[in-house]
């Protein structure tokens, strides 16, 4: 336990590193205290460009894996992601129709329509499956909902012009790109909120992972406590959508990532390495998204996607697949394990 906190901090560590020191300007590793204090160009790129940035791909990152991990747990399915509950879709949609229906928002109120949009399409899901009905209703509903929710997006940008188009492209493949204090901010009342019901919620999910019938006769309130878990889980990501846009896959590669670090855990032991892998990966993905095509910037959601599907793919069939039989030194066939039998291989 010890050596996967210390790896973790390093790795942190070293990727706060690269993204405070490499860009235009770049500043040296050693430089970064002077910098910080001076009052100079490079003081002014660090406090109010890559700083900010910098906290917003490690809160984003952190809510987004913990959400994650709630869903999938509360819907006992690995492949339950962020994506798939309507949230990312109807932020996108909050975001898009003042834009393309011209009409006069003030900028403060715009980071509200998207959360406005995110938390409509979580609420319009939970409606549709009969609030946490069941797992597999969920899931399907919120298919459903955000097929939805994308169509009516895509009939708007049909009638966007080249400008609002590009906006809103960038927008749905979400970015880091020139956020401020400000948007940080604007992320801490919700986090206040629903870090104290996640820390509360995490026991239950040990328990709704066993099956509705088992958590009944433990006395949980089956319907009730997938309710909660699915509405904190939309009360992370909302805030999130909202600022930097669908940061995609995130919510499907970080509890991955941690079941794979703590095949032994639960439900509880899993929620913090879940928002610490997903930190780091929003948190490294911005580095190429930043500096592979510099000077032009590359959503960051392209860069979590295009790297987390296959290695989440690659996760998942790691923990399907079977154990190989052990040999004797002899090399005469397998040797059984403890409380194998003959019937049992057999069946």
């Amino acid at each position: 336990m010890i050596r996967q906190l210390v790896g973790a901090v390093v790795l942190l560590l070293i990727a706060a590193g690269a993204a405070l020191c490499l860009g235009t300007p770049s500043v040296a590793p050693h430089r970064l205290p002077a910098a910080f204090s001076g009052d100079g160009l490079e003081a002014v790129i660090l406090t109010e460009l890559r700083l900010p940035r910098l906290v917003l791909a490690l809160a984003a990152g952190a809510c987004l894996g913990a959400a994650g991990l709630v869903l999938q747990e509360s819907l006992r399915n690995p492949l339950a992601v962020p994506e798939m509950i309507g949230v990312s879709s109807g932020a996108a949609l909050g975001v898009a129709a003042p834009l393309v229906l011209a009409l006069s928002v003030p900028a403060a109120v715009q980071p509200l329509l998207a959360l406005g949009g995110a938390v409509f399409g979580g609420v319009l899901t939970l409606a549709a499956s009969g609030f946490g009905r069941s797992p597999s209703a969920v899931l399907l509903t919120g298919a459903a909902v955000s097929a939805a929710l994308q169509a009516a997006l895509l009939m708007l940008m049909v009638l966007a012009d080249q400008l609002d188009l590009q906006l809103i492209y960038r927008y749905l493949l979400g970015s880091l790109s020139a956020r401020t204090w400000d948007d940080v901010t604007g992320l801490w009342p919700w986090l206040l909120v629903a870090l104290p019901a996640l820390v509360l919620c995490a026991p239950v999910l040990g328990v709704l992972r066993l099956g509705d019938d088992d958590a009944r006769a433990m006395g949980v309130r089956v319907r009730r406590a997938r309710l909660g878990a699915l509405a904190i889980a939309i009360a992370l990501i909302a805030p999130v959508v909202a600022v930097c846009g669908p940061v995609a896959w995130v919510g499907f590669l970080a509890p991955q990532l941690a079941r794979r670090l703590r095949p032994e855990g639960d439900a509880l032991s899993w929620l913090p390495w879940s928002a610490v892998w997903g930190a780091l990966i929003v948190l490294c993905a911005d580095q190429p998204a930043r500096l592979a095509l510099a000077p032009v910037e590359t959503p960051v959601g392209a860069w979590t996607a295009l790297l987390g599907v296959p290695a989440g793919v690659a996760l998942l069939t790691m923990r399907r697949r079977p154990p190989k039989p052990r040999r004797s030194a002899a090399g005469s066939g397998a040797v059984p394990r403890s409380g194998d039998s003959v019937q049992g291989a057999g069946r």
